[in-house]
């Protein structure tokens, strides 16, 4: 049934109630955020208590989540006055774990948001929880252990280093063999009678030294998630610079992963910047499918006044497609 159906992008998951009576049970259809399935469910007594739990399987038994979330409920319809949970941090395992009582009268059509803020794994030998995003060791590449340790050192102390890199605030050395083997823009200046040929010097002067390191790491294979995340935006702007493609595809795929509604402008402006399709279609479904336009009405002015004509144009479309008459 679609009433039972679950929506989601990124880490919201949205769940519309067409039709609930004044004293009724809805369960949700499963949904997957993360590792597990999950479920919501509702029920009106007195209160309307709202349950998310993961659903029993092999996984949710080895290896239970625990979930940064909040809920929110709100009324169908424009005029939305949502009900909004604090952030609550719960082991989930059982439909028992976890209850919100949320005091209202609402009936017929509204709709649950959950946004899982963070996603655990909780070990059964007593360790440390470990998040699920970012996950240690996506960025490397499938190469041998032993070769990316080859050419961390490379890199890390230079071992006939032919090229220096000088960026806004400081220098790196590199090997113009692996600039030209990661990019055809670096292959193109080495290749032909350029300045970069003849001194053996480029300027990415655009690149903080931290920024361009990681850049470097990055086509090195070395680079440590937290690093990737830290510098995803200046790593996207010189993917595309130097048409590092696999770069580019990496940070689209890292930044339509936490859209929120603090960031999700933010996003539509790069991705339009930058020919992301993926991710601005990502936004215009979280802010416009998911109704998360209505938390930024402020923001939005300003957007509007400054984002691109065809962009705007692309938005007004997705709202003729979205809002249908009640």
């Amino acid at each position: 049934m679609a009433d039972s159906r679950v929506e989601t992008i990124s880490r919201l998951a949205q769940w519309r109630i067409e039709n609930f009576g004044p004293c009724s049970y809805k369960k949700s259809d499963p949904f997957k955020v993360g590792l597990w399935n999950w479920h919501l469910s509702v029920e009106k007594n007195r209160y309307l208590y709202i349950r998310l739990y993961p659903e029993p399987s092999r996984v949710s038994k080895e290896q239970p989540p625990i979930a940064s979330f909040v809920l929110r409920v709100s009324i169908a319809g424009a005029n939305r006055k949502p009900y909004i949970s604090p952030v609550h941090e719960r082991l989930l395992r059982t439909c028992e774990d976890f209850v919100w009582p949320v005091d209202t009268t609402f009936q017929g059509r509204f709709i649950i948001d959950v946004e899982f803020l963070d996603l655990k794994v909780c070990p059964l030998n007593s360790a440390i929880p470990c998040s699920i995003w970012p996950c240690d060791g996506l960025m490397q590449s499938v190469s041998s252990q032993s070769s990316l340790q080859s050419l961390s050192r490379m890199l890390d102390e230079g071992i006939h280093a032919d090229v220096v890199i000088h960026a806004a605030d400081g220098t790196l050395k590199a090997h113009k063999a692996v600039l030209a083997a990661s990019s055809p823009v670096f292959q193109s200046m080495f290749h032909h009678n350029l300045k970069e040929k003849e001194s053996s010097m480029i300027n990415i002067e655009d690149m903080s030294l931290e920024s361009c390191m990681a850049l470097l790491s990055y086509l090195y294979g070395t680079i440590k998630q937290q690093d990737f995340w830290k510098h995803r935006l200046a790593l996207l702007a010189a993917a595309n610079k130097y048409d590092i493609a696999d770069l580019k595809d990496a940070c689209e795929d890292s930044l339509l992963e936490d859209i929120n509604s603090a960031n999700v402008l933010e996003r539509l402006q790069e991705a339009w910047l930058y020919q992301l399709n993926k991710l601005k279609k990502g936004c215009l479904t979280y802010l416009f499918d998911f109704g998360k336009i209505y938390d930024i009405r402020e923001e939005i002015s300003n957007f509007f006044s400054q984002a691109d004509r065809e962009l705007l144009l692309e938005m007004f479309q997705e709202v003729l497609t979205v809002w249908k008459p009640l």
